[in-house]
């Protein structure tokens, strides 16, 4: 709605959400597990959805879910984290079948080790055992994710919907 009045419409909106508390499935409290469904998954449906009934009126529009790797794979201790991000991507293939008709995409990327403020707070141990399995022997860059988003909003990209990108 701000970005409506604002601008007088919406064409690209990215969902950007997420956080983490992890612990293994058996020591999680529903609770733990509810906040971080609430926050990656609740709220890239809202602004699924409410991009849907903006970008609709004119026919027109791209989303990119930034989902995770760990949506796809899973990973001990993120029980919560692997569901919300599979979540994610499995709602954004439905967002795309109902949304294509108003040539509206929907796409997900879901990035790997990427050095952020999230993995930055890894023992080092735990770095290099996952910079041991990456093809690329490193983590990636934010810019490197962003780059892969940017094409997903493009015009470059005009005959992709429902696809999930790994970087």
């Amino acid at each position: 709605k701000t970005i409506v009045d604002s601008d007088g419409e919406l064409s690209y909106l990215v969902n950007n959400a997420g956080i983490t508390n992890d612990k293994l499935a058996m020591r999680m409290k529903l609770e733990d597990f509810e906040n971080v469904i609430k926050t990656n998954l609740n709220s890239a449906f809202i602004g699924c959805r409410e991009a849907t009934k903006v970008m609709s009126k004119k026919r027109f529009g791209s989303v990119v879910n930034i989902a995770s790797i760990v949506g796809e794979t899973g990973n001990a201790g993120q029980t919560n984290y692997a569901a919300s991000k599979g979540g994610t991507i499995a709602m954004t293939k439905s967002f795309a079948m109902e949304a294509a008709p108003r040539n509206i995409r929907y796409d997900n990327v879901t990035p790997g080790f990427i050095a952020t403020e999230m993995t930055n707070v890894l023992k080092d141990e735990v770095k290099d055992a996952f910079t041991a399995k990456i093809p690329m022997a490193r983590f990636g860059n934010p810019s490197e994710v962003a780059e892969a988003v940017a094409f997903l909003l493009s015009d470059h990209s005009s005959y992709i919907t429902g696809e999930t990108l790994k970087v």
